[in-house]
Formats: C-alpha cells, sequence, structure tokens
C-alpha cells in the first residue's frame, strides 16, 4: 500500500512537472501549423541533408521548450513535410539549448559552462540527424504519395485554403486534436513507467556515484535516459551531484541526457519514426554524452578546476500545474479511452 502511494505521488509530481510544458508545446505548434506554411518546412527541412539537419538544430535552440513540450513541435514538423534526421535533430537539440534553460545555466555554473553545454547539444543533434538520414531513409512509397498529393490539385489546393488566414479555432483544433491525438497512448504509458522508476531510484544516489568512480557515468546514463527532467530542472540535480563530489562530467551526462530523452519522448520517437530512428536517437545522446562529459573531466583535470566551484543555487511549483495535470490527463484518458471503444467495435 505505502509503495502504490509513492508510486501515486510520483505519477502526481511528474504530471505537475510535464503538463504545463506540454500543453505550451502543443499550443505553440498549432500556432506555428497556421502560420507556417507546410511547404516552407518542406523545402527548409524536407530534404535528407546535412543542410536540413542544421537548419532543424539552429532552429530549435532558442525555443523555450523542453523534453515533453518538444515533442508536439516535432511531431507537427514531420506531419509538416520534415526529413527524419531533421525532426530527431530538433527533437535533441530543443530541450537542452532553449534560452531559459541557456540563461538558467549560465546564472547557476558560468559562461564556460553554458557554452560547452550548448556546442555539444548542438554536435550531438546533428550528428544524430545525419546518421538517421544516412540509416534510416524514408520509405519510398511514403515519398511517392508525397509527389502525387502535390500534383493533384485537390489535395494542394485544400492545403493553400487551410493557410490562407490565421484561425485560432484551428491551431487548437490541430494542437488538442490532431496532435494530442497521435501521441495520448504514449504519453499516458509514459508518465506511468516515468513514475515507475522515479520510485525506484535510489535516495543516496550521490553516494553511490562516488563510490564506484568511472562507472559513474553508466549509472547517470541509466537513470537520466528514462526519467523526465526538464532542462532548467535537471539543473539543480546536477549543482547537488557535484556539491557532493561527483565529477563535472558525470554531472554533465546528466544535464545533456536527462532532458533530451525520457520514457514519454522513447515512446513517441519510435511510433512517429521507427524503432531504427529510436535506436539513433538513444545511441547518439549516450554516447555523445559520455564522450562530452569525459572531455569535460579531461579540461578541467588539466586546468585544475574544482566542480565545486562552479555552483550557485534554487526551485519552483503552483496552480497552473494543477490545472494543466487536470486537462492533459483529461485529454489522454479521453483519447486512450475512445482508441479502445474504436477496437472493442472493429
Amino acid at each position: 500500500m505505502e509503495l502504490l502511494m509513492e508510486f501515486f505521488t510520483a505519477l502526481v509530481e511528474l504530471t505537475y512537472a510535464m503538463a504545463p510544458y506540454i500543453l505550451f508545446g502543443l499550443f505553440f505548434a498549432g500556432i506555428l501549423h497556421e502560420l507556417v506554411p507546410d511547404s516552407i518546412v518542406t523545402k527548409h527541412l524536407g530534404k535528407e541533408n546535412i543542410a536540413s539537419v542544421v537548419k532543424s538544430t539552429l532552429f530549435g535552440i532558442p525555443l523555450p521548450v523542453c523534453s515533453c513540450g518538444v515533442i508536439p513541435l516535432a511531431t507537427s514538423i514531420k506531419k509538416s513535410g520534415a526529413s527524419k534526421g531533421a525532426t530527431l535533430s530538433f527533437l535533441i537539440s530543443t530541450p537542452i539549448t532553449g534560452v531559459d534553460s541557456l540563461l538558467a545555466t549560465y546564472g547557476m555554473f558560468g559562461w564556460a559552462f553554458t557554452i560547452y553545454r550548448a556546442l555539444t547539444s548542438m554536435i550531438i543533434a546533428i550528428v544524430a540527424g545525419i546518421a538517421t538520414n544516412l540509416f534510416d531513409k524514408e520509405e519510398v512509397l511514403e515519398v511517392e504519395e508525397v509527389k502525387s498529393c502535390c500534383s493533384s490539385s485537390s489535395c494542394c489546393d485544400s492545403e493553400v485554403k487551410e493557410k490562407k488566414g490565421f484561425s485560432l479555432k484551428g491551431a487548437l483544433h490541430y494542437a488538442f486534436v490532431t496532435l494530442l491525438g497521435d501521441i495520448a497512448k504514449a504519453l499516458f504509458w509514459g508518465l506511468l513507467i516515468g513514475a515507475l522508476i522515479t520510485i525506484m531510484i535510489p535516495q543516496n544516489l550521490s553516494e553511490i556515484l562516488l563510490e564506484y568512480g568511472w562507472l559513474s557515468y553508466l549509472i547517470v546514463i541509466m537513470i537520466a535516459v528514462p526519467m523526465y527532467v526538464c532542462a532548467t530542472a535537471s539543473l539543480p540535480i546536477a549543482a547537488a551531484l557535484m556539491l557532493s563530489g561527483v565529477s563535472a562530467g558525470a554531472a554533465f551526462v546528466f544535464l545533456s541526457a536527462g532532458p533530451a530523452t525520457n520514457t514519454v519522448t522513447i515512446g513517441v520517437v519510435k511510433k512517429m519514426l521507427g524503432t531504427r530512428s529510436l535506436y539513433i536517437y538513444l545511441g547518439s545522446i549516450i554516447i555523445g554524452s559520455i564522450l562530452f562529459g569525459l572531455e569535460l573531466d579531461y579540461l578541467f583535470s588539466l586546468q585544475d578546476i574544482d566542480p565545486k566551484s562552479l555552483v550557485q543555487m534554487k526551485e519552483e511549483a503552483g496552480v497552473i500545474a494543477i490545472v494543466s495535470s487536470l486537462i492533459l490527463w483529461g485529454f489522454m484518458l479521453y483519447f486512450v479511452a475512445r482508441e479502445y471503444v474504436v477496437k472493442r467495435v472493429s
């Protein structure tokens, strides 16, 4: 019974942390869908080349969107014609390098650490995007369907009409019916699994990381990849790890892998881009985070920098989180129940 209460508490806290950003991401995606013609996305991000990957990475950097809020945006640009590689690089770079996160990183760790975090996330995102375009190309049939659609006046005419003027109703419908309907099931299971993982993490984490030295990288990765933590919220955790004596590299691994991945995003990436893209996504983040973490420790050892000297600290919560959580769960349960009923009927 006590374990069940812990799970429920973790689920509520996880939802409080994620819901406002998911809803904001959905709303922002709906607005973008109304304002930005699909043709622009297809033109700049649709090709399976390096340029489209770099553009999507740079496009994602300034957006103040976390690892859950980025899901609807990524789903939207994919639906609008972005290549798999461009979508994946956007998914990785955006949650780590939002303006809010970079400013908070500067405030807590200084400019050198902030620049390092921004540059390394860009490199990881670009490598993942290029690898996806090379090893997980779009289905030829899908490309042919797009071509035949664009040669059909009825298809393209309807798209043009849709983009003629801004419609708030259209933005909301796209955000909370089309997009949320697509990802509701993945969100639902991701939240449940994420809460389960949260209660399984030991309380004496910092002691374990100190005890196992270089293995701390692998331990941090095992915790950071499935766990939900947004880029800004990950900063106090990383700072606490550094203050407890954990290396800057291991803390960096948490800062890099934590915001870029979680059980929710993993489920959505598999559904949206496929299993091979999911492996590239996870592999790029895991390997890249560890390599850059090792490099950071090496640089710190050369300069004889004590990680504890970087840190300064902070926290938050409220009514918006509660209301957002109720709205999100209402939508999720509706879409999951609807899918279940449709399957039963058919």
